[in-house]
């Protein structure tokens, strides 16, 4: 009979008495004691009685076999693990071959036979492994679409944890809402660039232009998905998932961009047959987001996290759609405690020259007319202020999360090679400025150091500097 290590001395021994004996013989000698055995037996382990006696899985065993015991104890947890790796390699050669421009429709069908049958939950935990031996995040997308459409329709069970927290306002709630309306949307394109193939007037393009545009709306659904909820799988481990969606977001982003150019530029046909691709691509991305994605965060996040999304959300906005209600969970929240916390003790700040309560200096920093952003030297996002027109959107989620995470797969070597070489002492300071909506803002890296010259991490310091390109002569005071 197999037990496993992972279970209690008593509830090991209930299954048969007859193994106290020899337990006891083995080197468990506490459990000797009824009063020992009664209380610690039911809460200690023979994993952890293992470790204690510094004595390992094969020593165990092959004394139950030595003293005529038909038993044998197995370590589940090691058995789950390796099954994982050997169904990794398995699906990093499926990658493989899509590399090497096999026929997806032929790798999809190998997927099939060999994942068919596997929880989708699974091929997130395979794919984080292959992460972890190397494989490259865009390898993986190549497979995204496949395991999509496996398991499309098959893995409704998922949803059952979700029915406690899909009510209105919750942000599962409003991300769910947003894809029906996508959906809608595309449905309504669909049927309008089927009326322009059929030949309709060409003042339809106008209609389609409208609808595709407010197709763009679905920038701030991705936004929020890559701001406030790839954190909460982060903050638990899971970094490989994420990624992989957010290099396909950015495919989506490409495909629905050259889509709006198309409408213009080519025929009522080629336009239908890039609408479709695209089509697909997002349903597909929808279909991940509700059975992959959201059943994997609601198993590891707390109340408190979702009052972090709840609140960052109202600031990126919604897509086609907004909450119907505020979503107000019926406890205090984390952030009150905090407050509570904060104003019964003395929070002083005490600086070389000066001190300043922890109230005044926030209240100076989020003033200030730059947006300031601050990675520590372990790469950890630590610390933003909150101005009143902040130029680049962060959320309260971000904080804790490795800053490669905080930016989309394609500019990852951007951001190591900065840090890199601020770590290194070969910089002290990078700058660029770009153009957005009409805006000339410039963003200054700079490597912050002590007094020794050790690396502490990188501070980033961004302002609109348009309206300074404006100043002519002088100004004073009195005037």
């Amino acid at each position: 009979m197999k037990l496993s290590i992972d279970e209690t001395f008593y509830n090991i021994v209930q299954k048969d008495p007859e193994l106290r004996k020899i337990l006891v013989e083995f080197g468990f000698k506490p459990m000797k004691h009824d009063l020992q055995f009664s209380t610690v037996g039911k809460v200690v382990t023979i994993r952890k009685g293992l470790n204690h006696l510094d004595k390992d899985l094969d020593s165990i065993n092959g004394w139950l076999e030595e003293s005529g015991s038909t038993h044998i104890f197995v370590d589940e947890t090691k058995q789950e693990t390796d099954e994982v790796t050997t169904q990794s390699k398995t699906l990093g050669a499926l990658i493989k071959r899509l590399h090497e421009g096999e026929n997806p429709s032929d790798v999809k069908k190998d997927f099939q036979e060999h994942f068919g049958s596997v929880h989708a939950s699974e091929i997130v935990a395979m794919e984080q492994e292959l992460v972890k031996d190397g494989m490259p995040i865009g390898e993986i997308q190549r497979l995204c679409d496949i395991h999509a459409d496996v398991f499309n329709g098959s893995i409704e069970a998922i949803h059952a944890s979700m029915n406690d927290i899909d009510i209105p306002g919750h942000p599962v709630h409003v991300l769910k809402a947003e894809n029906k309306a996508l959906t809608d949307l595309l449905e309504t394109l669909d049927k309008t660039l089927r009326a322009y193939i059929n030949g309709a007037d060409d003042s339809i393009k106008f209609g389609i232009l409208m609808q595709v545009n407010e197709l763009f709306d679905i920038e701030k659904h991705y936004k929020r998905k890559e701001e406030c909820f790839f954190p909460l799988l982060e903050k638990h481990g899971f970094t490989a998932p994420p990624q992989v969606m957010w290099g396909v977001d950015d495919e989506i982003r490409s495909d629905l961009a050259a889509f709006h150019k198309s409408v213009s530029e080519q025929s009522a046909s080629e336009v239908y047959e890039r609408f479709i691709a695209l089509r697909k691509r997002i349903e597909d991305m929808i279909f991940k987001e509700e059975m992959i994605l959201l059943p994997m965060i609601i198993d590891v996040v707390t109340e408190d996290d979702w009052l972090k999304v709840a609140h960052d959300s109202k600031e990126i906005g919604y897509c086609l759609v907004s909450p119907t209600q505020e979503w107000i969970p019926v406890r205090k929240s984390f952030y009150d405690r905090v407050k509570d916390d904060l104003s019964v003790r003395d929070n002083s700040l005490h600086f070389k020259v000066g001190t300043l309560r922890f109230e005044e200096l926030e209240a100076v920093l989020n003033l200030l007319p730059i947006d300031i952003t601050f990675v520590d030297k372990n790469d950890t996002f630590k610390y933003f202020n909150q101005t009143k027109d902040r130029l680049f959107f962060r959320s309260q989620a971000q904080i804790g999360r490795q800053v490669q995470h905080c930016h989309p797969p394609k500019s990852l070597d951007i951001v190591e090679g900065i840090l890199r070489d601020f770590k290194s002492g070969e910089k002290d300071e990078e700058s660029f400025w770009i153009e957005i909506k009409g805006k000339l803002i410039y963003i200054s890296y700079y490597a912050v150091r002590d007094q020794f010259g050790a690396y502490m991490g990188t501070l980033e310091v961004s302002q609109d500097i348009k309206p300074y390109q404006a100043i002519s002569g002088q100004k004073r005071l009195r005037d």
